[in-house]
């Protein structure tokens, strides 16, 4: 029999025709002010900007075919947590090729904004992480568990890079919230009303 075993340094059921990401793919075609507004040393963050330390494969969520025929996104895949994740924790970073307006892809599903000043966008479509699993919570919730917030991670030798992050949602005024996601629960976002308009209309 076949080894469903995933190579080393890759996630168990990441697919084959997709490049596994450790970090960020840069575009040739991004400028050096482009570059510097990403890539920075330590000593220009504020003395109280948080700094992140990531890992990978992540050991706090695993990838999972949605066998449930009402999902939305019944016959894909999923991102669902391998434990209990509190209220604001840190998951795991976005991760995919990071581009500019002139190396857009406009047909993607994946591409997040990284830098809306600078036109900077970070496409997980052919190359990136487990979280390019994270879907919408539309038709499977009442409301996301997740959600994307900007973060600074650190890359070595003094330097940081500036990413986009998984976060639990917060618990709230209320705490409705306060349990965070449980061990085995499937991770889910909002993609934005803008993408599923857009959606929408490529559709017509």
């Amino acid at each position: 029999m076949p080894s469903t075993r995933s190579p080393p340094g890759l996630p168990k059921a990441w697919p084959g025709n997709i490049i596994y990401l450790h970090a960020p793919s840069y575009s040739k075609k991004l400028n050096a002010v482009k570059i510097k507004a990403l890539v920075l040393s330590k000593s220009e963050l504020p003395p109280d900007a948080q700094v992140y330390k990531t890992s990978s494969p992540s050991t706090n969520v695993k990838i999972t075919p949605i066998t449930d025929f009402v999902h939305p996104a019944h016959g894909q895949n999923g991102l669902f947590a391998n434990q209990h994740l509190p209220p604001d924790a840190f998951i795991l970073p976005y991760l995919g090729y990071v581009h500019d307006q002139t190396d857009t892809d406009e047909t993607s599903d994946y591409d997040l904004s990284l830098d809306r000043e600078l036109g900077i966008g970070v496409d997980a479509t052919k190359m990136g992480n487990e979280s390019r699993f994270i879907n919408d919570f539309r038709g499977v919730s009442t409301a996301p568990n997740a959600e994307f917030r900007d973060i600074y991670v650190d890359s070595g030798n003094g330097k940081v890079e500036k990413r986009v992050g998984v976060f639990v949602v917060s618990a709230g005024k209320s705490g409705k919230r306060a349990k965070g996601i449980g061990r085995g629960q499937e991770m889910l976002v909002s993609y934005g009303k803008g993408f599923w308009t857009e959606r929408q209309n490529a559709e017509r």
